[in-house]
């Protein structure tokens, strides 16, 4: 018998259909986006493969130009030649991979957001996008020839310092994802402030603790070493403030235009 239309001419839908059509299909708009993800991954993994070696030699250059005379670098287990130049690859696959990723996210969460929440949502995605490689590039650039250089004058003497491979990657990879985490501290305080959680008047009165924070966090995600707590402790401070102050500008302009904007009168 079929179904009695309604005033538009449409039939009328099941309950179980409205409500299980929208999550299946959520499902597989989900799946396709993590799908193009991992295809992104794999094409610049596959790109860069032929050039693990020289990927390394470049992450290993700041040790490297560090290193006393007649050290090297060396491998203790059997298979790190090879793993480690993979892992990083890998690893740089996925970091290179960042926009691609971002943008994914992007496409799936935009259909959901009202048009002054995207005009909000996006440019945080791609700030936080070029934080992130800021972040990695300082740690690259400026931590790691500080540590390196602290860390070798202060080897005993009679000690020849000769770091593994696999124990180096994990070390630096640790570093870059630490202070490129850390450059996403204004992206978060402008989050905070637009969700509501908190006001700039309330983390400025709160940064005496803020500051505690940050070196505290230094300490948890850096190695043991004064130079490199203060190398990130310092950052997350100044980058705290830079939030701060954006949150005033940005979040409290979006405001203003939701507020304003036009409703439809009876």
């Amino acid at each position: 018998m079929p179904r009695r239309p309604t005033m538009t001419g449409k039939p009328h839908k099941t309950e179980s259909a409205a409500g299980e059509m929208p999550f299946v299909a959520h499902l597989i708009e989900l799946r396709n986006r993590l799908l193009r993800i991992i295809i992104a991954v794999g094409i610049i993994l596959l790109a860069l493969l032929p050039f693990a070696n020289q990927l390394y030699s470049l992450v290993a250059a700041p040790l490297l130009a560090h290193l006393p005379e007649g050290t090297s670098m060396i491998a203790t287990e059997v298979a790190s030649p090879f793993l480690a130049p993979f892992k990083l690859a890998l690893i740089s696959a996925i970091f290179l991979a960042m926009p691609v990723v971002l943008y994914q996210l992007w496409a799936f969460i935009a259909p959901g957001l009202y048009q002054h929440e995207r005009k909000l949502v996006f440019p945080l995605l791609l700030t936080s996008t070029v934080l992130f490689y800021l972040g990695a590039a300082f740690a690259y650039y400026v931590v790691l020839p500080l540590v390196f250089s602290f860390f070798i004058t202060m080897a005993p003497e009679g000690v020849a310092v000769m770091t593994d491979i696999s124990k180096y990657l994990d070390f630096v990879l640790k570093l870059f994802f630490a202070f490129g985490l850390a450059f996403e501290v204004p992206i978060a305080t402008i989050l905070l402030v637009w969700a509501g959680v908190t006001t700039p008047e309330t983390l400025v009165a709160k940064r005496p603790y803020i500051i505690v924070g940050a070196f505290v966090m230094g300490m948890l995600l850096t190695p043991p070493d004064v130079i490199s707590q203060s190398l990130l402790a310092l950052p997350m401070w100044l980058l705290f403030e830079l939030g701060v102050f954006f949150s005033r500008l940005y979040v409290g302009g979006a405001s203003v235009k939701a507020d304003t904007k036009p409703t439809k009168t009876d």
